[in-house]
């Protein structure tokens, strides 16, 4: 039999990645069956791995550090813990969702639906919605009973009304688990003891909603039990679910097995219990009864989820096995039936879970009812079977066969439809015959309430049944059935035409469009247009072809629909569309042609025929569009010169009076679609034309088409005409926007040409592309009136010296006046030149000058003069100038230099006059007299220029006052760049002169920093020494003594000793440190000695000068303790320790002491040590400088002196000093230092040291220190003292930690029976740990073997099983090794190890008991194949324990395979019980070789399960007849009645054909009886001629005649019946005078039932399909809206 589950695994964890050490409770948690999310640790970093259920190998792994990890258990969102700090992740969005730090740690935390996490603490549970921005919500307070509870789950109902918090904890040697239940309304907790708990939405069949179930197991000492109970008040019109108490079966070999998970599947009704070793139950949750239980897993399962995908439960164990358990849908309701043999759990189960496997239940149940007329009954199991089994038309022509009961209110049938429409939707068959009596009444509403609640099952059918009677109706029962041609007929009748289209296109269906549009335009041709529109929808292609559609249109005449209808549907302007859009057009044209004009003006179509369009629009009087049609350039000059007639169109067709503007826009745009030589042709035609009627156009077309038209090519067009009119307006038009010369000279031409003067002037004035020479040429030769256009030109293009010629020479002198006094003042300048060159007299200039009086330039004025050498002629308008108080610098300018050349005091004029320009007039000077032009560049401060005038002529005093006094570092510096020649002789001056001169500190000031930068100490020295030295100004400066002093020091060392006697007004410490960076030490110490700085001095002679003997003669001379303090540290840097000592006992300095310890300490001067410390301690009570005053006695052996001091009032680190002398071997002071302060553990170690282990071990007996006790140990053990060595190898033994270097430490010295007597005396030790016994066992196992087997039997649950396993295993003590493998349940390997080692561990009762315990089957097998090579007799006992769990199929392949039958038959006889077939053949094939057919008979009755007819044609020929006889029973028992026993066999076969074959085999061998017989036997299966002829052949004509008398008579009989009936018939026929057929009239066959029916006629007098009287009309009948019939 098929199991009723499917068990799968869907990964193993260690495959892909996952470490085994990761695998546990507390670092996998998987909360749905799409994601496990496991914390890892790979060396020292930390990260998390999600596996996706559907893409197992693909694991996300993420370098997350947490100390918890919950995944949402339908989203990839992520919830994070490290400590207090919660945190929740989108992984998708990569995104913080929220974040919070809790005031407790949280113990256990759980996503108990999509959007709620469940937080569990110490003291409380919370829950955290992951929506909003809300805090953990606390829900109720953890119940005292779950204080030293481990949490192991948390569940919810749906709704979250009901809380289960579930723990376990360890009492009395087995796991106790304790629940809260609190109820959310209620705000009450109630504590259940139980280990594992789930709710389920569960919903009875007398229910109408669901029921809130609490489901709970717990395993107490007495038994297990599940408890299924209802909680909450029960929903209106429930009935209460009934308390289930189900005993929960554990096997005994798992006395220790507790649930530890529980899913309730809300698919199937089914819960699913895991337990700890792995066993899996399923209980119904209606009825509670056990289905199925069985061990899926080896290994804990301790974390599980709902299985979704099937409704079962998935989980995943301590090996990393993802494993899940299902009901197999297919075999479960045969399991329950066959093997549970619960026909009534099966029955249910397969309505509530729509079940395959109890059709046939269901129909023999049906069957019977209907049989027993418990109709009501029948209709509920026909309602409710799985898969539709009974709701077939079957099914309804039976309850239409059952006549309505006298006074019943209700037929059958319709208590069948109202269970029908109670529990869902009513078939195809079922609606039909439900809806034809109700529309026949005209009840629709019924129907429409039933169509509505989605009641019926709606089909082509039974829309044309509904359409008889509304076609509203029907078009919503068609919608429904997807009848498509009858809902698009349906729309077309109710003219809801919109919907064709969108219907059609939804479910994919393609009605006749065209026949529709048809049909709507004979009724409306807006609504036919509309509809056109919906099969040509923009962006899809059109569900009818346009032109057929057009075709529609103008076969009813209707012109302006269908021009509606291709403007839209055409807007789109495809290609593809040009002749659709040649025919709207051309229809317009015919009809109507200004729809046509407004159609090619909207320009909405390019593809159509435009030569075609272009005729016809000619010939309607459409010029325009047939001009814009035109291609050729023959009809282009045609009708382009006929603008009075196109200026008319134009205007008719937009109604407005503007002629002109409406004809020039048209005509522009036009011209814009022709090529450059068709344009020019068309304006040269115009103009040839009539040209004073098309001037204005052609102006307006050239002016706007220049640019392609070319300019030149226009203005040669005008020109031909001699058209200057045209020209002007043409060139005006553009002339602003042209760059091109040529345009504006023409236009300049043409402006005078037509007399446009102010045109011309305007042009000259602003245009800048014109070509000014040819211009100005053009307008001396025009002569104009008005020489102004000249004047301009000339003045813009600086053409002013030619036009004062040509002004003066044609004596228009008024225009030279006119030009500088109206025009440009600013050309006076070179007016006055010009006149100046064709002389012109003195006064004339001046008094042109003297009325000038706009602005103009005078330096220019002057400079045109000056070129001229008429310079004084300005002399009496500059100095008027200047009296009328001018500042400029050109007029000042100018009279300098008139001063300078005529020598009138200039040396005045320069000092005193301020608004001259000192760089012109020192540049005029310069060649003139130097001297002057210093004195115009100094009061200008034109420093460059002054220097190089000073440069060239030699005056390097003048330049070196000026320096001095210019104080400007920059300029300095450029003078005293290496690179001046120039700089030698300016230093000279500086030195000898300019700073002689000054009294100012600021000049001094700046000039030595000048030359500080640039570098010059030589000179810089001469200089201080000029001004410190010999000037008694600055004597005493200090500044410039130190600057003396340090110049010095960097040019000339040799000065400054001799500065540093002689000068005392100076920063000494300053100058002293940059004599020491300088290496001038000497002169340092001078400095410091000098000024008594005395620890400086000493520093320079210790540091720099490296003299000790100066220095000690120095600190003798001074005596200061700082100056014999720095000596004593520099002798210790120099390793002078006892002098350093000295020096520092003189300086009573004990601040050193660090280096004077290090020091002496590096070079043994303990002594030294001594007295320096003891100085120290008198001035400071350091803790250190006692410390090591401690260490420097023990170092110098003075040990009493040590003592005393120790014992005395101190700060010494006397532990740390006693370290040391450990360290370095001194140990008589170590115990001295270690006994003082009484550190027992390390004066153990000294005293081992010293050899005095008794000693030792007292002193570790009082420090109670692991480490010393092993120390000591060790050190007994290398010394043999092996009493003590024990003595502290018990304090070591009990610290499972310490115990292993201990062992080896014994074994690696070879002393093992030390070692296991130490051992064996720490067995009795209060503090015995599994360690000691699990190494004693090992060591037993390897040194004393004969003593490990009285160990384990004693003290087996203290040992480390698996430890001890490996051990024994490696030392081959088989017997031992299975003791341990049945302690640790471990019996797969124990069975292993027996049968492998038969002759020392197996013992036939042991393994027995071991071999049934065993995980894997296979190992049965392998058991019975060791007892067939070993121990064949107790074959049957094996056999009689393994029966529960093997396979007897298999079991029977193999014994059959090896020929050992026989030895197991009453194995065989055992298990017949199951009726298994390999069995039952294997056995029955037994009997047959025993030969006991007795047996064998009563085998195969018994148990039919087996081949039938392979065992009958094997005993067919057996040599025994009873055997035979078998066979010819099973084949009748087969239906094989050709094999069966002969006659009686034959007979009931009622097949005539074995009959005859029996009587010829009868007859072939001389068995004359056996024929009478069998005619006899086979009378009604033998035909008379047949028999007659065998006999007759046979000359057994005798044996026959029994047979022949019985057949004459029987048919005589027959032809008499025959007669009689057929002259009662023709009575019967004449007597009556009806006119037809009774059974052609229905309506009386209601109510005659006396009549014959014919053949084909049901029974009860009605026709197929018609039920007789189905539906009374009897008020008050109950069903799902029936109507009252």
């Amino acid at each position: 039999m098929a199991l009723p589950i499917r068990f799968q695994e869907h990964v193993q964890l260690a495959n892909i990645g996952v470490h085994s050490t990761s695998i546990g409770f507390a670092t996998l948690t998987m909360e749905s069956d799409k994601y496990i999310c496991i914390r890892e640790k790979v060396g020292d970093s930390a990260q998390v791995v999600i596996i996706d259920m559907s893409d197992v190998n693909n694991p996300i792994r993420r370098p997350i550090s947490a100390d918890s990890v919950v995944m949402n258990p339908a989203s990839k969102v992520i919830a994070l813990k490290a400590g207090k700090t919660l945190q929740i992740f989108n992984i998708d969005m990569k995104s913080k969702v929220k974040a919070h730090t809790m005031t407790d740690d949280v113990a256990f935390w759980k996503w108990i639906n999509v959007n709620t996490l469940a937080l569990v603490t110490l003291s409380a549970v919370y829950h955290w919605s992951m929506e909003g921005d809300s805090m953990p919500q606390k829900m109720f307070e953890r119940h005292a009973t779950l204080n030293n509870s481990q949490i192991i789950n948390y569940r919810a109902d749906e709704k979250c009304l009901w809380l289960l918090l579930i723990g376990i904890t360890a009492k009395e040697n087995r796991v106790v688990g304790t629940m809260q239940l609190y109820s959310v309304e209620r705000r009450v907790s109630q504590p259940v003891e139980g280990h594992a708990g789930c709710f389920v939405n569960f919903k009875l069949d007398v229910n109408p909603e669901p029921s809130t179930l609490f489901c709970f197991t717990v395993k107490n000492p007495t038994g297990g039990k599940l408890h299924i109970i209802e909680v909450g008040n029960p929903a209106p019109k429930n009935q209460p679910y009934s308390k289930k108490a189900i005993d929960v079966f554990f096997p005994t070999e798992a006395n220790n097995d507790f649930p530890v998970a529980m899913q309730a599947s809300k698919k199937h009704g089914i819960i699913y219990l895991i337990t700890k070793y792995g066993y899996v139950h399923l209980y119904d949750v209606e009825s509670g009864t056990c289905i199925y239980m069985n061990r899926i897993s080896n290994d804990t399962i301790f974390v599980t989820a709902e299985y979704e995908a099937t409704g079962g439960i998935i989980g995943v164990n301590r090996k990393g096995q993802v494993l899940s358990v299902s009901i197999d849908e297919k075999n479960m309701i045969p399991y329950i039936t066959n093997t549970l043999q619960n026909t009534e759990l099966a029955f249910s189960l397969a309505v509530r879970c729509n079940l395959p496997g109890a059709e046939e239940l269901f129909v023999r149940k049906f069957e019977q009812l209907f049989a027993e007329k418990r109709y009501n009954e029948a209709a509920k199991v026909a309602a409710c079977a799985p898969r539709g089994i009974l709701r077939t038309p079957q099914t309804i022509q039976k309850f239409q066969s059952i006549p309505t009961e006298p006074g019943s209110s209700t037929t059958p049938l319709l208590q069948f439809f109202a269970l029908l429409l109670d529990r869902g939707m009513l078939n195809k068959y079922e609606s039909l015959e439900l809806c034809r009596p109700l529309l026949a009444q005209n009840r629709k509403q019924f129907l429409e309430k039933w169509l509505k609640d989605n009641k019926l099952e709606c089909s082509e059918e039974l829309g044309d049944l509904v359409k008889l009677h509304d076609t509203g109706l029907a078009l919503s029962v068609y919608l429904r059935a997807g009848a498509a041609a009858k809902v698009i007929q349906c729309f077309a009748e109710t003219g809801e035409f919109d919907k064709i289209i969108l219907y059609a296109e939804k479910i994919g269906y393609k009605p006749d469009y065209i026949s529709i549009l048809r049909q709507i335009l004979r009724t409306s041709g807006e609504k036919g247009v509309d509809f056109a529109k919906l099969l040509v929808r923009e962006g899809q292609e059109p569900l009818a072809d346009l032109n057929q559609i057009v075709d529609c249109f103008l076969e009813v005449n209707l012109v302006q629909p269908c021009t509606s209808f291709l403007l839209d549907a055409l807007k789109a302007d495809r290609p593809s569309e040009g002749p659709l859009q040649t025919r709207l057009l051309e229809i317009n044209l015919l009809t109507n042609a200004q729809i046509a004009d407004a159609i090619l003006g909207n320009n909405m179509f390019h593809h159509y025929d435009r030569g075609h369009i272009a005729q016809l629009c000619e010939k309607n009087g459409l010029l325009q569009r047939a001009l814009e049609h035109y291609t050729d350039l023959f009809d282009i000059k045609r009708a382009v010169v006929h603008t009075p007639l196109l200026k008319q169109e134009v205007c008719r067709v937009h109604y407005v009076q503007l002629e002109l503007l409406c004809h020039l826009q048209w005509l522009l745009n036009f011209f814009g679609t022709l090529s450059v030589e068709d344009s020019l042709e068309c304006l040269k035609a115009m103009l040839s034309f009539n040209i004073r009627q098309n001037l204005q156009s052609v102006v307006q077309i050239a002016s706007k088409y220049h640019e392609q038209l070319t300019t030149q090519a226009l203005i040669d067009l005008f020109e031909s005409f001699k058209s200057n009119e045209g020209l002007f307006y043409f060139l005006g038009a553009i002339v602003n926007f042209s760059q091109d010369p040529e345009v504006h000279f023409k236009y300049i031409q043409a402006s005078c040409r037509t007399g446009q003067i102010k045109e011309v002037e305007r042009i000259c004035r602003v245009s800048n592309c014109y070509d000014p020479e040819r211009v100005k040429n053009f307008l001396k030769e025009a002569k104009l009136p008005d020489q102004l256009p000249l004047i301009i030109v000339c003045d813009r293009f600086d053409f002013v010296h030619d036009l004062i010629l040509y002004l003066y020479r044609n004596n228009l002198s008024k225009y030279i006046e006119v030009f500088v006094q109206k025009v440009n003042s600013s050309r006076l300048p070179v007016v006055v030149g010009a006149l100046l060159d064709v002389d012109c007299s003195e006064d004339t200039i001046k008094q042109l000058i003297l009325h000038t009086k706009n602005a103009f330039k005078i330096d220019e004025l002057v400079e045109e003069v000056e070129k001229r050498n008429r310079l004084k002629l300005l002399l009496p308008w500059l100095e008027s100038r200047i009296h009328d108080g001018a500042t400029d610098a050109a007029t000042h300018n100018a009279v300098a230099k008139i001063y300078i050349d005529s020598n009138n005091n200039p040396e005045r004029f320069l000092h005193d006059n301020q608004c001259y320009d000192s760089a012109v007039i020192g540049k005029y000077c310069e060649k003139r007299d130097p001297h002057l032009a210093c004195i115009a560049y100094e009061r200008g401060q034109c420093d460059m220029a002054l220097i190089q005038v000073c440069n060239e002529n030699s005056l390097f005093k003048s330049l070196s006052r000026y320096m001095v006094r210019r104080r400007d570092p920059e300029l300095w510096a450029q003078v005293l760049q290496e690179s001046n020649p120039y700089r030698r002789p300016l230093i000279d001056q500086v030195v000898q002169t300019a700073l002689s001169e000054t009294q100012d500190p600021d000049d001094i000031t700046v000039t030595v920093k000048a030359f500080m930068t640039a570098d010059l100490p030589n000179e810089l020295i001469e200089i201080l020494e000029k001004v410190v030295l010999d000037n008694p100004s600055f004597g005493e400066h200090r500044n410039l003594q130190n600057l003396l002093i340090l110049t010095a020091i960097k040019a000339d060392h040799s000065r400054v000793m001799e500065y540093i006697q002689r000068l005392d007004n100076y920063d000494a410490p300053d100058i002293a440190g940059i004599a020491i960076s300088s290496q001038l030490y000497e002169e340092a110490f001078a400095i410091f000695k000098k000024f008594n700085v005395n620890t400086s001095a000493v520093q320079v002679l210790i540091d720099h000068i490296g003299n000790l003997d100066r220095a000690y003669e120095f600190a003798e001379r001074c005596n200061e303790s700082e100056v014999w303090s720095l000596l004593a540290r520099a002798q210790l840097r120099n390793n002078l320790v006892k002098e350093a000592v000295d020096s520092f006992i003189k300086a009573e300095d004990p601040s050193f002491y660090v280096d004077v310890v290090q020091k002496c300490t590096e070079t043994d001067h303990w002594e030294d040590l001594v007295r320096y410390l003891q100085m120290a301690r008198k001035k400071t009570r350091e803790s250190i400088i006692e410390t090591e005053l401690v260490y420097a006695f023990a170092k110098t052996n003075r040990l009493a002196d040590m003592e005393e001091f120790i014992t005395g009032p101190n700060h010494a680190q006397v532990l740390q000093v006693g370290d040391r002398c450990f360290e370095a071997g001194m140990f008589e002071a170590a115990k001295i230092l270690f006994n003082n302060v009484s550190n027992f553990a390390k004066l153990a170690i000294t005293l081992v040291r010293l050899n005095e282990f008794q000693g030792s071990v007292d002193a570790a007996r009082k420090a109670n220190s692991t480490k010393t006790w092993k120390e000591v140990c060790f050190a007994c053990v290398d010394a043999k003292e092996f009493r003590l060595a024990q003595m502290c190898g018990l304090h070591i033994v009990v610290h499972a930690d310490e115990l292993e270097e201990l062992i080896s430490n014994y074994q690696n010295r070879g002393y093992y029976e030390e070692l296991i007597n130490l051992l064996e005396a720490a067995l009795g030790l209060e503090r015995a740990h599994m360690g000691i016994f699990t190494e004693l066992a090992i060591l037993f196992s390897k040194y004393k073997p004969e003593k490990m087997r009285e160990h384990l039997e004693l003290f087996w649950s203290r040992v480390n099983i698996p430890k001890v396993l490996r051990a024994a295993e490696q030392a081959h003590l088989w017997s031992e090794l299975v003791f341990l493998y049945d302690k640790y349940e471990e019996y797969d390997n124990a069975a292993v190890a027996m049968m492998q080692h038969p002759t020392e561990a197996w013992r036939e009762q042991h393994f027995k008991e071991v071999i049934t315990k065993v995980a894997n089957i296979e190992l049965y097998y392998k058991a019975m194949q060791f007892y067939l090579d070993y121990k064949p007799l107790l074959l049957n006992d094996l056999l009689a324990v393994l029966a529960p769990r093997l396979d007897h199929t298999r079991t029977a392949a193999f014994f059959t395979k090896c020929n050992h039958l026989p030895l197991v038959k009453p194995y065989l006889r055992m298990v017949q019980s199951q009726n298994n077939k390999a069995i039952n053949e294997a056995l029955n094939q037994l009997l047959i070789e025993e030969e006991d057919y007795a047996g064998l008979r009563a085998s195969i009755d018994a148990f039919e399960n087996f081949d039938n007819i392979a065992l009958a044609q094997q005993l067919e020929h057996h040599e025994l007849m009873e055997f035979r006889r078998i066979s010819a029973y099973l084949y009748k028992g087969n239906n094989r009645w050709k094999q069966s026993d002969a006659m009686e066999y034959a007979a009931e076969s009622r097949q005539p054909e074995i009959a005859e074959e029996l009587i010829q085999f009868f007859l072939e061998n001389g068995l004359r009886e056996c024929f009478a017989a069998a005619l006899y036997q086979c009378y009604d299966l033998l035909h008379p001629d047949v028999i007659l002829e065998m006999a007759w052949k046979n000359q057994l004509v005798d044996y026959a005649m029994p047979y022949v008398i019985q057949v004459l008579r029987e048919y005589t009989t027959k032809v008499d019946r025959l007669n009689e009936t057929e002259a009662q018939r023709k009575e019967e026929s004449d007597a009556q005078s009806q006119p037809a057929d009774m059974f052609m009239q229905p309506q009386l066959m209601l109510t005659y039932h006396g009549i014959n029916m014919p053949p084909g006629m049901p029974v009860g007098g009605t026709m197929p399909g018609f039920p007789p009287n189905a539906y009374p009309s009897v008020p008050g009948a109950p069903s799902y809206g029936l109507p009252p019939m």
